[in-house]
Formats: structure tokens, sequence, C-alpha cells
């Protein structure tokens, strides 16, 4: 083997991968601690804001949107938790927790059960929004961001953010409401 060889396949083996992860798209730290509102880094809010509509000073909650920023994107699993693969009440379930501070039950039949029911222009970050998708009631949920988008695991799309309006969702749409702690003590 040659020197040039050598070296080649010592840069390839200690340097590349150095690299490689440094040309990652660095995904959003989320800073503070769960429940506290800490500001949002300026290209998290600019692109959320862009997104739905609203000034840049509106994108208020830093660790919701580093969350989102976190699981944009990550393909729907039924049952999954992980970057893998998560389904709506898992997002649901880990944004909860991570974000508020707030332990929801894990299964959407459950969720249900610990919100405090709301009308639709009542809705507040951070609200559960319910679906009764393929005939079932409260198959499906989202949560509410803010002016009429919600971010929700999709069984085509993943993790995304859509008008809770948009007709091929909102034809679905049952409930809403706010997470009710007291609630969740007694399930």
């Amino acid at each position: 083997m040659t020197k040039h060889r050598l070296f080649f396949y010592c840069f390839v083996l200690f340097f590349v991968p150095i690299v490689l992860t440094s040309c990652h798209t660095r995904k959003a730290a989320m800073r503070g601690r769960p429940g506290e509102v800490v500001k949002p880094d300026g290209n998290i809010a600019s692109k959320y804001s862009e997104i739905m509509g609203v000034n840049k000073s509106d994108i208020e909650n830093g660790r919701l949107y580093a969350f989102i920023e976190q699981w944009m994107g990550t393909p729907y699993k039924f049952g999954g938790l992980d970057k893998d693969g998560v389904d709506c009440s898992g997002l649901a379930f880990l944004l909860e927790q991570e974000v508020y501070g707030i332990t929801i039950p894990r299964m959407t039949s459950k969720q249900i059960t610990v919100i405090k029911r709301k009308y639709e222009d009542e809705l507040k970050e951070g609200d559960l929004v319910f679906f009764d998708f393929d005939g079932k009631q409260f198959s499906h949920v989202g949560v509410y961001l803010q002016n009429g988008y919600v971010v929700h695991a999709s069984s085509r799309r993943g993790v995304i953010i859509v008008k809770l309006r948009d007709p091929s969702l909102y034809k679905y749409f049952s409930r809403a409401g706010s997470v009710d702690e007291g609630t969740i003590q007694a399930n």
C-alpha cells in the first residue's frame, strides 16, 4: 500500500465523519425547562411566522417551536414514540410533556377524557384538537398552535403543520379543548 493510499484511508476514516456530522442540518435546541416559555431563535421564529402567516413577534414559545422543528417530517408509525416514527397521540403526548411539562395519557381515546372542551374560536396554543377518521370517534389528535394552525402526525406526510380549516382535515374535526390537569390525576 502506498503512502498516498494509506493517507487517503486515514483521512476517510477520521475526517469524513467529522465533516459529515458538522454539515448536518442542526436541529433547534430546546432551551429552558418544560413549562417555561423561552424566546425562540430568530430563524425558528421567522420560519414558523411565515408558515402560519403571523408576525415574527407572535412566535413566543421557543420550546414549542424548537420541539416542532426537531420532529417536523418524522414519518408516521402507529405506536411510535421516536424519530424513526411517531403516531398522532404519541406526538401530542411528547409535546405536552416536553414543552408544557404535562403528562397526558398516551392514547387518543384517553387524551379526549382529559380536556376541558372549547369552541374553535377559543383555542389557545397547546390545546388538543380531535378528529373522527375512518368513522371512528376521536381517532386522531393534533395540537393547536395559533392563527388556525395545528401540528399533527399525518399518516401520509408525517409530522406537519396544517390549517385546521384545511378542507381535507376540517371535515373530520370533532372536538377540541385545553388539558385539564385536575382530570389527569383522576385518570
